[in-house]
């Protein structure tokens, strides 16, 4: 099965099976199809052998101290921060790329861990207390929650209202989703057709995408070429708009057909 198809088969199918790891590595294929996926996922086996305690405390100093995972804040829009075997190679990544690593050799040592999807930064929460949070982006300095407030209003500014929900765990689809979204913005940065062209198809296919995203998602295959998808989307995104906002984009998706005609 090609990359695209797998990964949509997985973030669409039962919530609890699927392989958070993998299906980031699946995006990481689209970049490098020639990636062997069986050895990158043995590498978080082997990450996870080296944990010296099964508990919150020997993970972290494993992955953080003696291996030395961290952010990578001199390049923080680069793509391919976002590609899971990128990071096991450099252990540098971005946070939500980072809370993947943690997560996933967590799990392979017995040591729980779910996503936590805060606004403009992802952190690791302990399955078992949830008020013990891991920032991977800064070294897996632990956080209460009083923490994730102060490091949220570093990010948002400090008067932006932060509300206890957003330190709610996240699914997997969602991780993958949220993975999917920053390759969008990176290679809309980089102005690289050809990746915005698959990251965008591929953050299309992830549940939960809501209309307004869906008509962003056709501006951007517009931009990467890929036409007959852009009017695709929209189609897709006319249900959840307004009136006048579906006749626009209905309009617009008439146009670029015709476009390719």
């Amino acid at each position: 099965m090609d990359p695209t198809a797998r990964f949509v088969e997985l973030v669409t199918g039962p919530p609890d099976a699927i392989d958070l790891g993998l299906g980031a590595l699946l995006l990481a294929a689209h970049d490098r199809p020639e990636l062997d996926l069986d050895r990158q996922l043995a590498r978080l086996d082997e990450l996870a052998a080296g944990v010296p305690t099964a508990d919150l405390t020997g993970l972290c100093r494993h992955l953080f101290v003696t291996v030395g995972f961290t952010g990578r804040p001199d390049a923080y829009y680069a793509p391919e921060n976002s590609f899971l075997d990128h990071v096991l190679d450099s252990r540098r990544g971005i946070p939500i790329s980072l809370s993947v690593v943690a997560i996933e050799v967590g799990r392979r040592a017995g040591v729980p861990l779910v996503g936590i999807g805060m606004p403009g930064h992802f952190l690791v929460r302990s399955a078992d207390d949830t008020d013990r949070f891991v920032d991977p982006f800064h070294g897996g300095a632990e956080l209460d929650v009083a923490g994730c407030e102060r490091l949220f209003r570093t990010v948002a500014g400090a008067k932006a209202p932060f509300v206890r929900s957003y330190l709610n765990p996240v699914d997997a689809a969602s991780i993958l989703g949220r993975m999917a979204a920053n390759l969008v913005q990176a290679y809309r940065r980089a102005d690289d057709r050809r990746g915005l062209r698959w990251a965008a198809r591929l953050r299309a296919a992830c549940p939960g995408v809501g209309a307004g995203e869906l008509v962003q998602l056709a501006l951007a295959q517009r931009r990467a070429g890929a036409t007959d998808e852009a009017a695709d989307l929209l189609d897709r995104a006319l249900p959840g708009l307004s009136p006048a906002d579906a006749d626009r984009w209905r309009r617009e998706a008439h146009r670029m057909r015709a476009l390719l005609n």
